[in-house]
């Protein structure tokens, strides 16, 4: 974050004052496969081996972090992803776009494929595990609180992984959405986390994409603060995806394969 001059205004009153505030950054990070450019993804300039391979891995580039022989960060914004020498790199990024690209933090990849091309490629999901409603609401509720650039910024938004006790097993920041979730997303994997295990909870709103990523790593539940679209709607649907919108103090929207969702003593 950037600490800037501003000047706030009071519109009641007619005052203007003269203070600090801070602001969220961006950078770019280039990401290469081996000596193939990849793309440039828009994002905030921290967790940024995370970012990487949370991408690669929730956009099908990678098939788990084995893959990886070796990953150097640069200075200059350069990420140099190496695979293992059995693994063709430019027929990996082939199959996954027609060229490199520009991913914007706001709207993702603008070279998004039709879903129907994608979809097959993902696995179905089972309904195990279960989780409390209340330990979703909980989880979900308190992203604000312990995202300590959204709190300071405004300008950010927050994802997380927590398993089915509601225990926070990893957390990250960005200016884009899908960024957040690319780096929650490399950081379990990084530790070896167990996804099927886990939920993920975000700020942002329920895209087609995001599910996507999810997907891909076998999250069966997706809970957020704000609104599903129809993409996400249809996404989760096909993906067996548990899609939960507008948590609140007090309730949730459960879109999709309710049955993992306990309320009380009962399955909903």
């Amino acid at each position: 974050m950037r600490e800037i001059n501003v000047s706030r205004i009071n519109v009641s009153d007619q005052t203007i004052e003269e203070r600090t505030d801070f602001v969220a950054e961006e950078t770019a990070l280039h990401i290469f496969l081996n000596k193939t450019h990849y793309g440039t993804i828009l994002c905030s300039p921290d967790q940024l081996e995370e970012m990487a391979v949370g991408h690669l891995l929730s956009e099908g580039l990678l098939k788990s972090t084995d893959e990886i022989d070796e990953l150097l960060l640069k200075k200059d914004g350069k990420c140099l992803v190496k695979l293992k020498p059995d693994i063709d790199a430019e027929q990996r990024i082939s199959t996954a776009q027609r060229f490199a690209r520009l991913v914007v933090s706001a709207c993702g990849s603008p070279d998004y494929r039709p879903l129907s091309e994608v979809i097959d490629t993902l696995p179905k999901l089972d309904m195990a595990p279960t989780v409390n409603a209340q330990v979703v609401s909980q989880s979900v509720l308190q992203l604000n609180t312990i995202a300590k650039n959204f709190r300071t910024t405004g300008g950010v938004h927050v994802a997380a992984l927590y398993s089915t006790d509601g225990k926070l097993a990893a957390l990250a920041e960005d200016v884009g959405r899908h960024n957040a979730v690319d780096k929650v997303i490399g950081a379990g994997a990084t530790k070896n986390m167990e996804f099927r295990n886990l939920f993920l909870a975000l700020s942002g709103r329920l895209t087609g994409d995001i599910v996507l990523k999810a997907a891909r790593m076998k999250l069966p539940i997706i809970a957020s603060l704000s609104a599903a679209i129809s993409s996400g709607l249809e996404a989760a649907q096909l993906t067996k995806v548990t899609l939960i919108g507008f948590v609140r103090s007090k309730r949730m929207n459960i879109y999709t394969y309710p049955e993992r969702i306990v309320l009380g003593a009962r399955k909903i």
